[in-house]
This record gives C-alpha cells, sequence and structure tokens, in this order.
C-alpha cells in the first residue's frame, strides 16, 4: 500500500514497515502468551533459523552495485514474496480441513521436527528480510503443514512471539542502511499499536475449529 497509493520507495516502505512491526509484535505475542497459546521450545528453533536468515536477507537485498538496482530488485522480490504469501493463505485453507478431522495437541506437549522447524525459520527470515512479508502468512502456513494437531490460535501466538527477534533482527539491518523514515514509521505504529492489541486479543479467544461442518436443512436427517 504505500508503494502503491503513496509512492514510497521500496527499501524505504520494507524498512518502516519492518520497524514498525519490531514494535507492534511485542504486544500481540504479550498477549497471546498470557492466554497459554505459545510453544515457547517451537519458538526457539523458529528463531534459530529466522533471526540470522533475516539479517542477512537486508544484505542481500542491498547486493546489487547501485542504489536504482537495488530499489528494482527489491520490488521483483516484494511481488514474489506477496504471491507466496496468497498462495500460503490458500493452502492453508485446504490444511486447515485437518485441523477439523484431527485430534487438537496440548501445546506443551507436541513433537517437535528440528530440523524442518529450523529450515521453516531460515526461508521465513530471509524473506522477511528482504521484502518484509511472510511473517504472518509463509511461515503459520509451514506450521501447520509440520505441525497439523496446533490449533489456530497456538499456530497465530508462536509465529507472534518467534516474529519479535526475527523482524527486530532485519529493522537493524535496514536501520544500518539509512533507509528508514521516521515520520513514515510513526504513523504506521499510531494505526498499528491499536490495532494488532485488538487483533491478539480476538485471535488468542478464538475456539477451534468445529469437528464438522454444520448441516443445512437440506443435509440434516429429522430426529427419530
Amino acid at each position: 500500500m504505500m508503494m502503491l497509493f503513496f509512492n514510497v520507495p521500496p527499501l524505504a516502505a520494507i524498512s518502516s514497515d519492518l520497524v514498525a512491526s519490531a514494535v507492534m509484535k511485542p504486544i500481540g505475542g504479550y498477549v497471546h502468551l498470557r492466554h497459554g497459546t505459545v510453544n515457547l521450545r517451537l519458538v526457539a528453533w523458529l528463531c534459530a533459523g529466522s533471526v540470522p536468515a533475516a539479517f542477512c536477507g537486508v544484505f542481500l537485498a542491498r547486493a546489487f552495485d547501485t542504489e536504482a538496482a537495488a530499489q528494482q530488485a527489491v520490488k521483483y522480490a516484494l511481488g514474489v514474496a506477496l504471491l507466496l504469501a496468497v498462495a500460503g493463505l490458500v493452502a492453508k485453507a485446504f490444511l486447515a480441513v485437518r485441523e477439523r478431522s484431527g485430534a487438537e495437541a496440548d501445546i506443551a506437549q507436541i513433537s517437535l521436527r528440528p530440523i524442518p522447524t529450523l529450515l521453516v525459520g531460515m526461508i521465513g527470515g530471509a524473506t522477511v528480510g528482504i521484502s518484509s512479508v511472510g511473517a504472518g502468512s509463509l511461515i503459520i502456513v509451514a506450521l501447520l503443514a509440520l505441525y497439523p494437531t496446533l490449533k489456530a490460535n497456538q499456530l497465530v501466538g508462536t509465529d507472534l512471539v518467534q516474529a519479535v527477534p526475527m523482524v527486530a533482527a532485519a529493522a537493524v539491518g535496514h536501520l544500518l542502511y539509512g533507509d528508514f523514515q521516521l515520520h513514515l514509521t510513526t504513523s504506521l505504529i499510531l494505526g498499528s499499536i491499536p490495532g494488532v492489541y485488538l487483533g491478539a486479543r480476538i485471535s488468542s479467544r478464538a475456539p477451534p475449529a468445529p469437528s464438522s461442518a454444520p448441516c443445512s436443512p437440506w443435509s440434516c436427517s429429522p430426529p427419530p
């Protein structure tokens, strides 16, 4: 939106978004921690891959000879990341069917898969460092595939908490390059803090998916 509607340069838009995210995500993560919808062991494995990858992703985005070439490369990377995010949301809709039919797991008792989780963190972190896209879509979809018994609010809470150090690392990388714009980031923060607080309150209290689809007047059989 910043690029399309406000003509903000790609690198400035991404760095401002990341700095704003570094401020607002701890608020959402704190709400989920209070409601017990975060698996800290899973967070640790994700951060082991995502934090260094996010920081390195910034340098990858700037690995060009000129500022114009870097801006153009980031614009293409942002387009690819957005397409992947849309594909991830579609995939999530299909994978969520498993949650309706499968048994729910205690978030503290799930069996961790360290290496796949580490790889998910690395890929997600690099994507966030380059484009600022992926923390709330690509990583959640990958976690849903790896841990299908986790409920939706547990996926959101775990992803929010691991995203705090990840976006902070990416934000530091962009700050080092001087892409940050204070007035733009301030506007984002003023709108995002109340939004993320309300959103986290809603998602942390969200009920699990129903075990079966509701019947319709044409599919329900009358009671005996």
